[in-house]
């Protein structure tokens, strides 16, 4: 866990770690060399050179086969597969005697194994915070198939963070236990006791950076729930000690983290709950022994019971090499260094001012470095105070060099949370056939689709928070840009 959400405060020293300066020039040149200010790793990490170039000189050095066979390749690639497992392990300090590591395409892919295959009944509850991103969201209509209740959690207040009374409320347990928030010591159930649901929250959010509590995964365990964990916008710049937190699912995406590979996410899942898990179908890859004309399977009991077909086996080993690389560099350095990127973001933010004093800037979350990540959501108003269309903020920004995102990030809730927008008005739209978005939009009284994201990493200088900073200014100071000219959003 990162040292801002067990002290609640930034140590003096981090602020003034080191700036990662020789990595963006050795690793990172490209960004320079083309003018290229990047500003999107909530959205994807970028690809070191030097990892590009390893994954190149091992597949190119070697020979390797699909790991489902006996041959020479083959087994190439099965011991590289298992390297790989007891990296990631390694890296989150998980005991391989409660973890399992799967392998999927991305977070998502690792989030539908869970949606698809967990026990939902008509007794059981699945809990969400609003503030989730859709492959999260996506986890209801499995719910809901099976009669399962679901429920949100509110965000609320200028963090948008989630409520902790209202998502004790969310959480009841069948008999009387202890609350959340309590300290060390909180145990489960019994052994084969059917969980009461599921509780799936991020622990970094993908549109504030809000980094919500880690400890409330304990304290649902005690209440008879299990805990999916959405790390994938948390896990680039914090430290995950699956040691000390005992999620029961946890989903991660390379990618976010450094880069290279693309493609590749893991489900890292504790046993039991693994074994509570009934798949609805099976594949190629994922059984001991099927018949066709009996119609009948055993599946794996392992992780290859959820590695449908064959994983991609030439690029899961990239992940052993991009652990040992982000390792070498030390988490808790990465951590110093968004940190510190962050805090300089939020003050050029809050410093910038049309001539009458009135903000340029309407941020969403956290003001503070306290349990945020170093990921910030904010509207650009123009001279006239009114918010400044998101498709402006992208043409203009793209001439500069400058990539950002904008939009609502796949994460409906937070938008809506920020927005204001009561259940009210978003039920009666959803009511109504729309023909487009901006129709939509029109019905919910809303002047953009979403919001500006800018998001920091490990390749991050300084001097690309002062090149958005100075792009704004020059761009937006005492101006109320026109929209004409701009193509229909597609969609959010």
């Amino acid at each position: 866990m990162d040292k801002a959400q067990t002290t609640g405060h930034i140590p003096e020293d981090d602020a003034h770690a080191g700036d990662l300066a020789d990595l963006r020039n050795e690793d990172f040149d490209y960004l320079d060399a083309g003018g290229h200010t990047y500003l999107d790793h909530t959205g994807a990490g970028l690809p070191p050179t030097s990892l590009v170039r390893g994954s190149a000189a091992r597949i190119t050095g070697g020979l390797f086969g699909n790991p489902h066979s006996e041959s020479p390749a083959s087994r190439a690639s099965g011991v590289l597969l298992s390297q790989a497992r007891r990296a990631v392990l390694r890296h989150f300090n998980a005991d391989p005697a409660e973890y399992a590591v799967i392998f999927t395409a991305n977070a998502t892919g690792a989030l539908r194994l869970v949606g698809e295959a967990y026990p939902f009944t008509r007794r059981s509850r699945l809990v969400m915070s609003l503030d989730n991103h859709n492959s999260v969201n996506g986890l209801r209509e499995y719910a809901r198939s099976r009669g399962a209740t679901t429920v949100y959690v509110p965000v609320s207040g200028p963090g948008l963070r989630m409520d902790e009374r209202r998502l004790r409320a969310a959480l009841p347990a069948r008999e009387r236990g202890p609350g959340l928030g309590l300290g060390p010591g909180l145990r489960r159930g019994r052994v084969g006791e059917r969980p009461h649901g599921l509780l799936a929250y991020p622990a970094q959010s993908n549109f504030t950076g809000v980094q919500h509590p880690l400890t409330w995964i304990a304290a649902a365990q005690a209440r008879g729930y299990d805990v999916l964990l959405d790390a994938a916008a948390y896990v680039p710049a914090n430290t995950l000690d699956l040691s000390r937190f005992h999620p029961d699912f946890t989903v991660v995406s390379w990618y976010k983290v450094f880069g290279h590979p693309t493609g590749v996410g893991s489900l890292i899942a504790r046993r039991d709950a693994l074994a509570r898990l009934r798949r609805p179908w099976f594949s190629g890859g994922t059984i001991y022994a099927v018949s066709a004309q009996a119609q009948w399977h055993v599946l794996a009991d392992d992780e290859a019971a959820f590695e449908d077909g064959t994983v991609n086996f030439l690029s899961v080993p990239d992940v052993t090499a991009g652990l040992e690389w982000i390792d070498g560099i030390g988490m808790d350095r990465v951590h110093a260094h968004v940190t510190a990127l962050t805090g300089q973001l939020l003050a050029g933010l809050r410093a910038l001012r049309h001539s009458d004093g009135s903000p340029l800037v309407r941020m969403y979350g956290p003001g503070d470095l306290v349990a945020r990540g170093g990921t910030a959501a904010l509207n650009l108003l123009g001279a006239d105070g009114r918010v400044i269309d998101e498709r402006v903020v992208t043409r203009d920004s793209a001439r500069r060099g400058i990539s950002l995102r904008t939009g609502c990030f796949c994460n409906p809730g937070a938008g809506e949370a920020a927005f204001a927008l009561p259940p009210r008005r978003l039920r009666s739209a959803a009511r109504r056939q729309v023909a487009s978005l901006e129709e939509y939009l029109e019905l919910l009284r809303l002047p953009s689709a979403g919001a500006v994201r800018i998001s920091l990493g490990l390749s991050s200088q300084p001097r690309d928070i002062e090149t958005f900073l100075t792009f704004v200014r020059e761009t937006y100071r005492d101006r109320v840009p026109g929209a004409a000219g701009l193509e229909a959003r597609a969609g959010c």
